[in-house]
């Protein structure tokens, strides 16, 4: 079983005046629910190996937050900021074979989409800020498909308490 954590970014600042969206830091919240997510992924089982991230620096900041509960190889991609759902996809088929359990740390609206496609059951209407969901798959990450995958949970900041 191959198994995919899909998370949005923590709560990002507001953006300061001339600033990019792209460049966007995390907030003092997203800060605080990255370091609570941190320390409830180093009790779960399936640790993660590899993370993809949109190169946003608040999907960054996000994604160095969940390494280092397993100390899993954090990947750049710009290709994930403010990706659709095929595009996620794309990323996620491109993981190396023997990683069996990944992330990809990106932006809504295109996570609520794809976790909504990854199983067979509709999960969230809004995948809030550093929500995470887990699935299980039976095929290798080339051959991932939507309406395959085995929902497991979903994770908040909140439930983690």
């Amino acid at each position: 079983m191959k198994y995919v954590r899909i998370i949005r970014h923590a709560k990002s600042a507001d953006g300061a005046v001339g600033q990019s969206d792209h460049d966007r830091p995390l907030a003092p919240r997203g800060e605080r629910d990255g370091e609570a997510m941190r320390a409830w992924l180093i009790s779960q089982p399936h640790p993660i190996e590899w993370i993809w991230t949109s190169t946003a620096v608040r999907a960054q900041a996000t994604a160095d937050y969940i390494a280092a509960a397993s100390h899993a190889r954090v990947v750049a991609d710009h290709s994930l900021y403010l990706a659709n759902p095929e595009a996620i996809i794309d990323v996620i088929r491109s993981t190396p074979h023997d990683v069996e359990s990944m992330a990809v740390v990106a932006h809504n609206p295109g996570l609520t989409q794809l976790v909504n496609l990854l199983g067979t059951e509709h999960i969230t209407d809004n995948l809030v800020t550093l929500g995470l969901v887990l699935f299980g798959f039976e095929n290798d990450w080339a051959q991932l498909v939507p309406g395959y995958g085995h929902f497991i949970s979903l994770q908040t900041p909140k439930s983690t308490n």
